[in-house]
């Protein structure tokens, strides 16, 4: 019962949150999104505070009066500073490269400070992730990145990030919780493994396919002269037995073309897709065209940077549960 009234909490809290402060690329703190309260120390300390008081009334002693009453100044000062500290920050969210499963993403962020103001000891982190405390006073920005583990495919939307600050005397605690707009695309685990077939784009020939007029690896055949020609390649020897000049033509060959099909591995559905990552990544090492073709997505084969990201990000994406289709 007190599990079921506290997730019932935590989510009117969260829709509470949305509605103040909702998710975006970047965000200046203001008094609207600010959130103050005495720390540990500070609670202890205001209790002192009041047994000083309880005390200098009993006793009617000036002194202990003064003593309180200074003490309650430092507390009351205190809240403007360390409201300050967090005050006129802005944070935005950079951006976020693609990582695989198992693997730590880098998101970066950077601080900007408000005029010629400093900020000092600033702590942030994400829910699971390290804590970097960040001081500006020298120079107007920062860009840094925190780290999180990813531990499952498709899009990945951090929860929201935690910025707090206990400056100048550790008495009060002033923070929020900010949902800046990161999504992080996350790969399927590469696994190791032998392909029980490649459909290659052709057939019969495993050199690679030949392509007339592409280079001068090897002799083709030959064809008749045509004005414009390379006089280098004539076939002088037939022209001199009377027969018309010929030209030897040579050919390049292209490498094969290889299709990674959704049956040429074997599993459940996480580990084909961790299999076929591991290929694509194995291909695209070599000078080997390859193409996708699993249930409902066919990507033509192709080669490069731009191809494997696309054919990554298919895997990633596949029948991904966070998929509003």
């Amino acid at each position: 019962m007190p599990s079921a009234i506290n997730q019932i909490i935590k989510s009117r809290f969260k829709r509470w949150l949305d509605r103040r402060i909702p998710a975006t690329r970047s965000i200046t703190l203001d008094q609207k999104r600010i959130f103050i309260f005495p720390s540990r120390p500070g609670r202890w300390f205001i209790v002192l505070l009041i047994v000083m008081l309880i005390a200098a009334i009993n006793y009617q002693n000036n002194m202990a009066f003064a003593l309180v009453f200074l003490l309650s100044s430092v507390f009351i000062v205190s809240i403007l500073h360390t409201y300050a500290n967090l005050s006129g920050l802005t944070i935005t969210a950079v951006r976020s490269a693609p990582v695989f499963v198992g693997d730590n993403a880098e998101l970066l962020l950077q601080l900007q400070r408000q005029g010629d103001k400093d900020y000092f000891d600033i702590d942030i982190s994400w829910p699971l992730s390290d804590v970097r405390s960040v001081t500006l006073s020298d120079s107007g920005e920062k860009t840094f990145g925190l780290h999180l583990p990813m531990q499952q495919r498709g899009w990945f939307k951090p929860d929201r990030l935690l910025i707090e600050t206990f400056y100048p005397v550790g008495l009060l605690r002033a923070w929020t919780w900010l949902a800046l707009d990161f999504d992080v695309l996350v790969y399927p685990r590469p696994l190791a493994c032998k392909m029980e077939s490649f459909n290659s784009s052709k057939s019969g020939d495993d050199d690679g396919e030949v392509i007339a007029k592409a280079g001068s690896d090897d002799f083709y055949q030959f064809q008749p002269y045509r004005p414009g020609d390379s006089l280098k390649h004539a076939f002088w020897k037939s022209y001199a037995k009377g027969q018309d000049l010929q030209t030897k033509e040579f050919a390049a060959y292209r490498e094969q073309s290889l299709w990674l099909e959704w049956d040429d591995v074997s599993g459940d559905l996480e580990q084909r897709l961790s299999k076929l990552c591991y290929w694509v990544l194995t291909l695209e090492n070599s000078n080997d065209e390859y193409g996708l073709r699993i249930p409902g997505v066919e990507i033509t084969p192709g080669h490069g940077q731009v191809h494997q990201e696309a054919v990554l990000k298919a895997l990633a994406l596949y029948r991904w549960e966070g998929d509003a289709s």
